[in-house]
Order: C-alpha cells, then sequence, then structure tokens
C-alpha cells in the first residue's frame, strides 16, 4: 500500500504528524438466567425506548446500583436529630473508663503510621 494510512497496527490514528493513542473500551460480560417473562418485559421496554436490550439492561441495572449505593451511604434525620447530632459533635460526652482502657490497649498493640 501507498501513502498515509489513517491507522497503524497499535491501534492509533494517524493526523498528519501526529499520532493519536485510541483508548479501547474495557468491558466485562455479564450473563444472567430469567423467567422468559421478565425476558419478555425487559425486551418490551427496551423496544419502547428504541434502544437495544443489552444497552437497556446495562443502562437500568446501572441506575438501580447507583440509587442503592447512595441510599446506604445517606443518613436522612429529622430536625430533632439533626440538632441531638450537632450538639453531641459540638458537646462530646467524656469518655467512659472502658472507652479509655480500649485507647490505652490499641496504643499499647498498635504501632503508629
Amino acid at each position: 500500500m501507498y501513502g498515509k494510512m489513517p491507522y497503524d497496527s497499535i491501534n492509533q490514528l494517524c493526523i498528519g504528524a501526529v499520532m493519536i493513542k485510541q483508548k479501547k473500551t474495557k468491558t466485562a460480560r455479564l450473563e444472567a438466567r430469567l423467567p422468559r417473562t421478565v425476558y419478555a418485559l425487559l425486551q418490551r421496554a427496551a423496544e419502547v425506548e428504541g434502544r437495544s436490550l443489552s444497552d437497556f439492561v446495562v443502562s437500568a441495572a446501572k441506575e438501580a446500583a447507583e440509587l442503592t449505593i447512595a441510599q446506604r451511604e445517606l443518613m436522612d434525620l429529622t430536625f430533632e436529630d439533626q440538632d441531638r447530632f450537632a450538639a453531641a459533635l459540638l458537646e462530646p460526652q467524656p469518655l467512659s473508663p472502658a472507652l479509655k482502657r480500649a485507647a490505652a490497649a490499641h496504643d499499647d498493640l498498635i504501632e503508629p503510621s
């Protein structure tokens, strides 16, 4: 072949004299067994949105995962609980004797980093 090739053999894009490395998309595979009724439901939902089944399932699963994690990472407190929490941070209770012993044992066992 003669002339400049737009791509070389190591997945780089040639633009003039500049070589740009293209990132390969890294993916993982997920397989699941599901009832035919669920499969049909997912397929119908994907069709309604004009997306492939894979795209719909990945998007829905990602959204569900993000929501699940967000719900577990946030604490919903009433105004009364918020006030008590803030007060405990601003004016902590004195350490109990058991907690003092535990702190001393920790200091004896664990080297500072």
